[in-house]
C-alpha cells in the first residue's frame, strides 16, 4: 500500500528549509578583506605573471609580462608582449624605460601618479578597508573565474581620478584581478596568474642603471 505524503508535514519541512537558507550567513566583505590583508601582510616577496588590458580614448590594448614585488615598496613590471618595456621602483624612485629608446624617465615614488604604484606597497601594508572607501561586495559583477568573489571600493589615494576599483578575490584570498575605472571612462584591468609567494628575489632586480647614451629625464610618465 502506498503511503500518501503528509501535506502539512511537507509544508513545514519546506518552510524550515527556506528559513534555514535565508538565515545562512553569506559572504561578508569585511571578512574577505581581512583574509586578504592577512595573506599579503605576511609576505616579503611575490612573483606573478600579469595581463594588462586598457580600454579608453578609442583604444583597446592588451599587454603581458612578469611582476615582482618586494617589501618595502619595491616592484618590477617587465612587459614582454607585444613590446618590451620596463616599469621599476626601488622604493624611492620609479623608472620607465623602453629598450632601444634614447631616454629613460625617472620620478620620485612620492610624486608618482600611476595606477600601478599602489601595488608596490601591497606587501606588509595591506589594509583594504582603509584604502578603499565604501568597500563592499559587488554581486552584480561576474568574476572572470567561477567561484571567485568581487569587491568594490574607491581608493582614497586616487579619488580625484578613479571612480571605483573592482578586486576579484579567489577562495584562498588571493587577488586575481584588479579593474580600475577612471572618471573619464577609461578602464585598466590587471589579471594575475601563477602567483609565487616568498620566493628569492635579489635586490638587483629593483635597480636600474641607464644604458650608455640614454638620457635620464625627470618628470611624470604614463603607461
Amino acid at each position: 500500500m502506498l503511503l500518501k505524503p503528509n501535506s502539512a508535514l511537507l509544508r513545514i519541512l519546506l518552510l524550515l528549509s527556506a528559513t534555514l537558507a535565508a538565515a545562512a550567513p553569506g559572504p561578508d566583505a569585511h571578512e574577505i578583506a581581512k583574509k586578504v590583508d592577512n595573506r599579503y601582510n605576511r609576505l616579503h616577496t611575490l612573483q606573478a605573471d600579469f595581463v594588462e588590458i586598457y580600454r579608453g580614448a578609442g583604444m583597446d590594448r592588451t599587454e603581458s609580462g612578469g611582476l615582482w614585488l618586494k617589501k618595502p615598496g619595491k616592484m618590477r613590471w617587465e612587459y614582454r608582449s607585444p613590446r618590451e618595456k620596463l616599469f621599476l621602483s626601488d622604493g624611492k624612485d620609479a623608472w620607465f624605460y623602453v629598450p632601444g629608446d634614447r631616454q629613460v624617465r625617472k620620478t620620485p615614488v612620492k610624486k608618482l601618479d600611476d595606477l600601478r604604484s599602489p601595488l608596490g606597497f601591497l606587501l606588509g601594508k595591506t589594509q583594504l578597508e582603509k584604502e578603499l572607501q565604501g568597500l563592499s561586495l559587488a554581486p552584480d559583477v561576474l568574476p572572470v573565474v567561477a567561484g571567485d568573489l568581487v569587491l568594490r571600493g574607491v581608493p582614497k589615494s586616487l579619488a580625484g581620478r578613479v571612480s571605483q576599483v573592482l578586486l576579484e578575490i579567489t577562495p584562498d584570498s588571493q587577488i586575481a584581478r584588479i579593474e580600475i575605472q577612471e572618471l573619464d571612462g577609461a578602464v585598466t584591468e590587471y589579471r594575475f596568474s601563477g602567483q609565487k609567494e616568498d620566493v628569492e628575489v635579489g635586490e638587483q632586480r629593483f635597480r636600474f642603471s641607464p644604458p650608455a647614451g640614454v638620457e635620464v629625464i625627470d618628470g611624470e610618465f604614463g603607461q
